[in-house]
């Protein structure tokens, strides 16, 4: 489904740093979402590459790829959880637990971005939440990751 504008509108981020094209799947039983993301070379910091063919191709930079996890779990903890920014909540990094990169992702195909919760643990004004991730480009494994993040209620409204 296309970006719905409630969505963008309640990210803590600016639509140039979503960097979403499109809601793929969402599947609240199983606690997981997947995205789109296009790869072209207008990206944040992969418009700043110095690039040479052999060397240093471009490519998305895997500091984005890692940025991308943190706009993956906001998708889930909005269609999932069910938490709205402009009800107070927020989310941050809390710890990578584990991040492989399999490939570089090339300028082209969109990278798809899988998110899914493996563990939940809620309170009252804080949520804490274990997730896995998926990102592929074309039938490429480009990053596996394996992170915390805490969803926490900043003020009431």
């Amino acid at each position: 489904m296309p970006l719905d504008a409630a969505f963008v509108d309640d990210c803590p981020y600016a639509p140039e740093a979503l960097l979403i094209d499109e809601v793929l799947e969402v599947d609240r039983e199983k606690s997981m979402v997947r995205v789109s993301m296009p790869a072209h070379g207008d990206l944040p910091l992969t418009r700043s590459q110095k690039n040479h063919p052999v060397r240093h191709p471009q490519h998305v930079s895997g500091g984005l790829i890692v940025h991308m996890t943190g706009m993956v779990g906001f998708v889930h903890a909005y269609y999932v959880l069910d938490l709205r920014h402009r009800a107070g909540w927020i989310g941050y990094g809390v710890r990578i637990h584990h991040a492989r990169f399999h490939t570089m992702a090339v300028m082209g195909p969109p990278i798809v971005m899988k998110g899914w919760a493996t563990q939940l643990r809620r309170g009252a004004k804080n949520i804490l939440a274990r997730y896995s991730f998926e990102f592929t480009q074309g039938d490429k494994l480009v990053y596996e990751g394996d992170q915390t993040a805490m969803w926490s209620l900043i003020h009431d409204t």
